[in-house]
């Protein structure tokens, strides 16, 4: 919410001039802070009703009848996992605090249900060849493999569309007739579609070597991202962070996990020290979806082969700063048969 600190107030306020806040806010509810703007209670009308009904008067101080253990959420929270916070409790707002307990916004749910109209890119790697599907890439490009009622590409587009997304770049090889004539320019779909044609396979992030241009606006991130991935991802505040934070590339993770499937000796010069039963180890993994700054283009090389690992290999080198953000909602890759068959389960489930 902007113009949150209007909705601040002291507990030593007046039960009439607290109202009157919330009234000038109209933000149904006002923030009760100490003098170090740390997070005390809130007030809204209903806990000025119910104090009026046991006697409280409006010339009473606010603390009688703020409400003193809200709910609120953390300043590194996710906007999906804040969304999910305020349905589980059946709120409409929900204060914003930092890890020392000071309010520094009000989350209201109306702000969730506005689509903001972003300029930034999207990039779609949809060129590779799909081997580890080649039962059903022999005639498909894998991006056009039927997930749900469209083709996986369709709902990726959808899904970026639908949060304000509207300028997009498709890096196209294999079957790339297909995926042009089902898009077109996109006008269909409510978004602008651009083609890189890729004229040899050239990994992960070789294609963006192919842009025309920059972004129009120089320090506009863009966001790039394979094109066998489903998920709900929030992508405006994957790139709300990355400019935040002032790094140079942003690479969403996930967490993984493997589960060795024997018992795991632990020995020390031979000795055994312990038996470990099949035990679960954990890593964190590339998801797939980037965001970068316009600054590291110059560094891919152009017309050849080259990963996105070594992209970042690269920014590393020259004294770039990256950081990665946890996707804390639905994700697939969709590399095998297995996975193909889940994004088909679950798509009615996540996307319907």
């Amino acid at each position: 919410m902007k113009n949150w600190q209007k909705t601040l107030i002291t507990p030593q306020m007046t039960l009439r001039d607290a109202l009157v806040a919330i009234d000038e806010a109209t933000s149904q509810i006002a923030m009760v802070v100490d003098e170090h703007g740390r997070l005390l209670g809130t007030l809204t009308d209903g806990d000025a009703r119910r104090g009026m009904l046991r006697d409280v008067t409006l010339t009473d101080p606010v603390s009688k009848v703020m409400h003193i253990n809200p709910t609120c959420a953390r300043v590194t929270d996710s906007r999906h996992s804040v969304i999910k916070l305020m349905r589980e409790k059946g709120l409409h707002q929900i204060p914003l605090v930092d890890a020392e307990g000071v309010v520094v916004g009000l989350e209201v749910v109306d702000d969730f249900l506005v689509t903001r109209t972003r300029e930034n890119w999207v990039v779609i790697m949809a060129g590779g060849l799909g081997t580890r599907l080649k039962e059903l890439t022999e005639n498909t490009p894998k991006p056009m493999l039927p997930v749900g009622s469209k083709p996986l590409l369709e709902t990726i587009v959808l899904n970026y569309a639908s949060q304000g997304f509207r300028k997009f770049y498709m890096a196209v090889n294999y079957k790339a007739e297909q995926i042009e004539a089902h898009f077109g320019d996109g006008s269909k779909f409510g978004v602008e579609i651009r083609y890189l044609h890729e004229r040899e396979r050239m990994g992960t992030a070789g294609g963006l070597s192919l842009l025309p241009d920059a972004p129009d606006a120089p320090d506009a991130p863009f966001i790039v991202t394979n094109a066998d991935l489903l998920t709900n991802q929030d992508f405006g505040e994957l790139v709300e962070r990355h400019i935040k934070t002032g790094v140079d590339a942003t690479m969403a993770v996930r967490s993984y996990e493997m589960q060795v499937p024997f018992g795991v000796v632990q020995a020390d010069n031979g000795r055994i020290q312990a038996i470990v039963e099949k035990p679960i180890q954990r890593f964190t993994v590339s998801a797939g979806i980037y965001v970068l700054s316009p600054q590291v283009l110059p560094l891919i090389p152009q017309n050849c082969f080259f990963d996105m690992p070594s992209l970042f290999d690269e920014m590393f080198r020259v004294g770039m700063q990256a950081r990665c953000h946890s996707i804390d909602g639905y994700w697939l890759d969709i590399g095998r048969l297995d996975d193909y068959k889940q994004a088909n389960v679950d798509f009615a489930k996540v996307f319907s």
